[in-house]
């Protein structure tokens, strides 16, 4: 087994976003919190107001001798609106913004790679509002908000359900 590797993901709620990325093979573990905000420690409802900075991110922990980064993304991707300006889906606010934040340079060329073919795929016609940006801080979210769709089948998602198979689809798998 390789050494594992984490990416921070943000995409709008980040309940949706956990479940998503917690059922691609590969990915040993996630946290929902906040990253890359102005404030120590915040609560969900500071984050709510949009004056923290913060966006609602998912850690993710991955084995990249079974899922590659690229794979991640290009699923990512997927399941967000890159296009969109702090929204998804019916949330709006700057916490619901897009953004890939790295915390080992290495990472770069890859995340750019991804994102200018994701670009490329939508035509190019509109450009991407998902942020590219190092890891400067992340809290953990409130205990309630970790695995909350697990905890509350049905909850709210704003990923569609039938995009959340995607994350078992074969183009996934590391090489």
């Amino acid at each position: 087994m390789k050494k594992l590797r984490t990416i921070y993901l943000a995409g709008g709620c980040f309940w949706g976003l956990e479940k998503f990325m917690e059922n691609i093979t590969g990915v040993v573990e996630t946290r929902v919190g906040y990253a890359n905000g102005n404030k120590e420690k915040p609560t969900y409802k500071e984050v709510c107001t949009g004056r923290t900075g913060f966006a609602e991110t998912v850690k993710v922990v991955y084995d990249p001798g079974v899922i590659s980064l690229e794979a991640l993304l290009i699923a990512f991707y997927n399941v967000i609106d890159p296009t969109s300006v702090n929204r998804q889906g019916p949330d709006v606010g700057s916490q619901y913004r897009s953004g890939i934040y790295y915390t080992n340079s290495d990472d770069l060329p890859v995340i750019e790679h991804v994102t200018t073919m994701t670009f490329r795929r939508l035509g190019g016609r509109k450009p991407l509002a998902t942020e590219i940006k190092p890891l400067r801080n992340f809290y953990d979210a409130e205990e309630y908000h970790q695995k909350y769709l697990d905890k509350n089948p049905g909850g709210y998602c704003h990923i569609p359900e039938w995009k959340m198979g995607y994350s078992q689809d074969r183009e996934l798998r590391a090489s």
